[in-house]
């Protein structure tokens, strides 16, 4: 959606390495927004995506306005179901996956990728286009790519600028409760246990906490033990007025 950073160049690395064309797409979806979230206030900044694009040799930018992307009379959505729906951003954003998957079906439709980049960061999403793609035979390969950090482990977001200079310090929180989580689950101690000491941390750091859970890696269905399968833990939590979601493996 714009408003470039180090991760999103990351994607167009990887990209490059996978393909000899590479198309970034810049399209700031107004579906995929809720009435009281931040489309007007999201960061636009065109001119200085545009030269982190140049320098990385993209081949093509697609900048669409609105009126390309749902143009009069536009009536069709594309409304995911299944295992990825799994209660985590799908319960506190309804709207936000039918936005996506739309949105991200058109592109693939207009752009006919061969292979297409997804971070890491937004997990679940990756899960949602990555079988929305398949259920659908859209002929594209979706990949992810780790997430991008700070050198103090946040991880990058076009959100970040939100936050104040106190609200990014506490702000590592996240990450921090995720590690001391997935190592106490390594450990040996109880899921249970483990992840109620990361909750509380985050709480305690001043967040407003939507979820901070353990799920099974490939198909995000909760777990309760470390032995069910690839692990993940998820967090999504508001800090002032701005909402961060992270993500790691354990």
């Amino acid at each position: 959606m714009g408003a470039l950073h180090d991760g999103h160049v990351s994607l167009v690395r990887l990209a490059r390495q996978r393909a000899s064309r590479v198309v970034v797409s810049i399209f700031v979806n107004p579906t995929q927004f809720a009435p009281s979230e931040d489309f007007g206030a999201y960061p636009r900044t065109w001119k200085s995506d545009i030269a982190k694009l140049a320098a990385e040799d993209v081949d093509i930018v697609w900048h669409p306005g609105v009126e390309v992307m749902y143009p009069e009379g536009f009536a069709t959505r594309i409304v995911p179901e299944g295992p990825a729906l799994a209660g985590l951003e799908d319960r506190f954003r309804p709207h936000f996956f039918g936005g996506v998957a739309t949105v991200v079906g058109k592109l693939f439709t207009q752009c006919r990728p061969d292979v297409a980049i997804f971070g890491e960061k937004d997990f679940q999403q990756l899960r949602v286009v990555t079988q929305m793609a398949r259920d659908l035979d859209l002929g594209v390969k979706v990949i992810g790519s780790r997430t991008v950090r700070e050198r103090d482990g946040l991880a990058m977001s076009s959100r970040n600028v939100y936050l104040s200079v106190e609200e990014r310090q506490t702000a590592t929180t996240l990450y921090r409760a995720m590690k001391d989580s997935a190592r106490r689950i390594q450990a040996g101690e109880a899921v249970a246990s483990a992840m109620a000491h990361g909750a509380k941390t985050i709480t305690a750091a001043g967040f407003a906490l939507d979820y901070f859970e353990l799920r099974h890696a490939d198909t995000l269905a909760p777990v309760t033990s470390r032995k069910d399968g690839p692990l993940r833990i998820l967090v999504a939590a508001k800090l002032g007025t701005t909402r961060l979601i992270d993500n790691i493996a354990v």
